[in-house]
């Protein structure tokens, strides 16, 4: 596992973006997985600005997203859904029919979960997926206590993730309390992860993910055992490491 830690979380984004506009140059028809939330945003708006540059081409590109609410329609300004096409989609020349999001308005889940995992199937998988980390270790919505093994299906939401994504829809007792996620086993069949996390909120889940045992009660530890894990973090969101960390500031370095 690779670790980079940046002065910020501008450089922190703009490294990112480096990485992925590698591939996309690269692999013109690569399999990108997206994650949603605050801390891809800033690697989002590059892509838009590489595009409009004309340094990328998605037209080719295939996505797939970590996740989405239960019960939220796709032009609901909270569901993932939209997040997606307002930050990045509808500001680049996807191929719409190239773009896959879980559907939480569907009525057999379980169905549209297997359907989920076979569209990943049919493309041979996912090159590169993007991750951000939740304040209590999770990845996507696979919460506390979730099978290392697991493949997309639907999650209860925690008392603590409805509590930090209120802010999003004015109150708790608005937040989803199902959603469909990804699984950890579906995650990490990614040939190659980079997991982003910035801020101090995230740095006791860094702490653990990086120096902890692994754990289904901290399901970002799994990334522990990916052969080619990447991930960025900010000064404050490593401020908790003990492993070569000198100042919030490092050189890359192998942790695992």
């Amino acid at each position: 596992m690779l670790v980079e830690i940046f002065p910020d979380y501008e450089t922190l984004s703009e490294r990112a973006y480096e990485l992925v506009a590698t591939l996309i140059r690269r692999k013109p028809n690569c399999v990108l997985g997206f994650a949603t939330g605050s801390t891809p945003l800033g690697l989002y708006r590059r892509l838009v600005e590489g595009y409009r540059r004309g340094e990328l081409d998605f037209s080719k590109v295939v996505t797939f997203n970590l996740d989405e609410y239960v019960g939220l329609p796709p032009s609901h300004p909270q569901s993932y859904h939209h997040f997606m096409w307002a930050n990045l989609f509808q500001h680049i020349n996807i191929n719409p029919s190239n773009v896959h999001l879980p559907n939480g308005m569907v009525d057999d889940i379980e169905a549209h979960c297997d359907w989920y995992e076979e569209q990943i199937r049919r493309v041979d998988g996912i090159d590169l997926q993007i991750l951000g980390i939740g304040p209590n270790g999770h990845l996507a919505f696979n919460e506390p206590g979730s099978s290392l093994g697991s493949r997309t299906r639907i999650k209860t939401l925690s008392r603590a993730t409805r509590r930090a994504n209120a802010r999003f829809f004015g109150s708790e007792e608005a937040v989803p309390r199902h959603a469909i996620t990804m699984g950890i086993g579906t995650i990490m069949e990614a040939r190659r992860l980079l997991l982003l996390a910035s801020g101090r909120a995230k740095a006791r889940a860094v702490r653990a993910m990086l120096e902890g045992p692994i754990s289904a009660m901290v399901s970002a530890t799994i990334v522990q055992l990916h052969r080619y894990a990447h991930v960025l973090l900010d000064a404050e969101a490593a401020s908790e490491l003990a492993y070569n960390h000198h100042d919030g500031i490092s050189e890359p370095f192998d942790v695992h």
